[in-house]
């Protein structure tokens, strides 16, 4: 099959690899569509000393094997799935592995295009709002009674596109919403009748607080969501976060540290956590599950939808351009997706 591997720069090389097999409690998927991730050039980048390797992680398409143990998915089932970051059997491939808890089903109606955009992006916003380490939100099927002010800084990213939905489902309001360009897009889900609101960070620092205050209108904010982690977000939030109560999560870690240590901005009374999706992996594995089979729903009932797509095109050939765009900030608003059929080469063989 043809695989494509990621290099620092980013530079993608096509090489030819062997079908993977599954394991006990995996699913080897036909590769229809991947997408991609900022981290898909960021990794290579902050580890030199890592091979070079298929680094993509949303998967869409059609189960070709199901390893011992897997009762749920069957050859041939349309799916989405979630691959296991830094692990062989990557999404940048004729065929992907993944593990079958954070493997879920695509309703007909919901296209290959759509499925790829959502596995890792969706499951990061499902982790850092409900996860008991992170902001431990109330949970969709248990919703706030009460105002719940929620910080979501970056509101038009795919993380922040599925934020916002999974945050309404639970009836978390006023959503105070962080965006630029994109701002259209994030009108698109929010309850201005609530209280939800944008506030535009091209227009500073100092009135990007302004706004976070403006938009509370006295009240207090103890939970913040920063699916940006740099360029001033830290400082902003902590500005207006409660000092004593408050509790914000980042998808990156601070700056120099190994995905651990805390943010120098925050005050010593605001409880930090990084977002890490991977933990779906781990110790929050049940969460995935439930959240996986949670976003199905939502795509069968139209309550959850995926960001935005933009086919790239050529295939695993079009990966490196993607990626560029997701470095030099061309991209808003928008998921980079990858037909594999447009793979020079794809279909020929092992």
């Amino acid at each position: 099959m043809k695989e494509a591997i990621v290099h620092a720069g980013p530079r993608v090389e096509i090489i030819d690899s062997p079908i993977p097999k599954p394991e006990p409690g995996q699913v080897v998927i036909k590769v229809e569509v991947s997408g991609c991730n900022p981290k898909d050039w960021k990794i290579p980048e902050w580890m030199p000393n890592m091979s070079p390797s298929n680094g993509g992680d949303d998967i869409a398409g059609t189960v070709s094997a199901v390893g011992e143990g897997v009762t749920e998915f069957k050859k041939g089932d349309r799916v989405a799935a979630f691959h296991e970051m830094m692990k062989p059997g990557g999404s940048y491939a004729e065929y992907a592995v993944a593990w079958a808890h954070t493997t879920f089903f695509l309703p007909e109606k919901t296209s290959f295009e759509e499925g790829a955009a959502i596995p890792l992006a969706a499951l990061t916003a499902a982790v850092g709002l409900y996860a008991s380490d992170r902001l431990d939100l109330p949970q969709p099927w248990s919703p706030a009674t009460k105002p719940c002010p929620l910080i979501v800084y970056g509101a038009s990213s795919a993380v922040g596109t599925y934020v916002l939905q999974l945050a309404i489902r639970s009836n978390i309001h006023p959503l105070i919403c962080v965006a630029g360009r994109a701002q259209d897009h994030v009108k698109s889900m929010i309850d201005t009748s609530k209280g939800d609101t944008i506030v535009d960070y091209r227009k500073g620092d100092e009135a990007v607080v302004q706004g976070l205050k403006d938009a509370l209108k006295g009240q207090k904010v103890e939970y913040a969501f920063d699916a940006v982690s740099e360029k001033g977000s830290i400082k902003n939030i902590a500005d207006v976060l409660d000092t004593k109560t408050g509790k914000a999560t980042f998808v990156l870690p601070p700056p120099g540290s190994d995905f651990s240590g805390s943010y120098s901005e925050m005050p010593e009374g605001v409880k930090q956590s990084m977002t890490n999706v991977g933990s779906v992996h781990g110790p929050v594995k049940d969460l995935g599950y439930v959240y996986s089979r949670y976003f199905t729903r939502g795509l069968e009932e139209g309550f959850f939808r995926g960001q935005k797509q933009e086919v790239i095109p050529g295939g695993l050939g079009g990966i490196q351009k993607g990626l560029e765009n997701l470095k030099d900030g061309t991209a808003s608003a928008v998921k980079y997706v990858y037909k594999i059929s447009e793979t020079p080469g794809a279909g020929s063989g092992q």
